[in-house]
């Protein structure tokens, strides 16, 4: 999972958009959510397995001895452990692809289909050798308070689940 993660987008651009394009989901939003589902996946991957491998297996095997299905296990047992695990990747996923470039000027042509990184990268000015720096900035100040609110309002659950898994015992 981590040799995935280890390539550059450049390196797997060509087949990406080979794919996208076979699919039929060139310029759609089909097309950008599988981009950077494939983007962020091998990471969430990696974090969710380091944490779950320090869950208690007692928890479990005691749930089961309780008489709980595996169903009720996963939700009753390990989903309010593994909460803040979850918040912090889903998280750290969001803002990859908030913040994603490549794929989404590669994949999109429409202005409706643009992410906003790439929709501020074509700001031009009234003239080819003037660069509108104020609104550039405007924009991006904007772009930006989104994810400070969300990293405001989950900022214990980062910490905990960035920590959870970093010391053994």
């Amino acid at each position: 999972v981590l040799s995935v993660s280890m390539f550059p987008q450049v390196a797997v651009l060509s087949g990406m958009f080979e794919l996208i394009r076979l699919l039929g989901i060139y310029n759609s939003l089909a097309g950008l959510i599988l981009a950077n589902l494939i983007l962020t996946l091998p990471f969430t991957v990696w974090v969710l397995t380091t944490f779950m491998r320090e869950l208690p297996k007692e928890l479990e095997e005691a749930a089961y001895v309780d008489g709980a299905t595996p169903l009720i296990v996963v939700r009753r047992v390990f989903l309010p452990i593994m909460w803040p695990a979850l918040v912090t990747t889903g998280l750290l996923a969001f803002i990859a692809a908030w913040n994603e470039f490549l794929f989404a000027l590669t994949f999109t042509l429409s202005n409706d289909m643009r992410t906003v990184p790439v929709a501020i990268a074509l700001i031009t000015g009234g003239s080819q050798f003037e660069l509108p720096w104020g609104n550039i900035m405007a924009a991006s100040v904007i772009v930006t308070v989104p994810l400070i609110v969300l990293v405001l309002i989950f900022q214990r659950k980062i910490v905990s689940g960035l920590t959870a898994g970093a010391v053994k015992g």
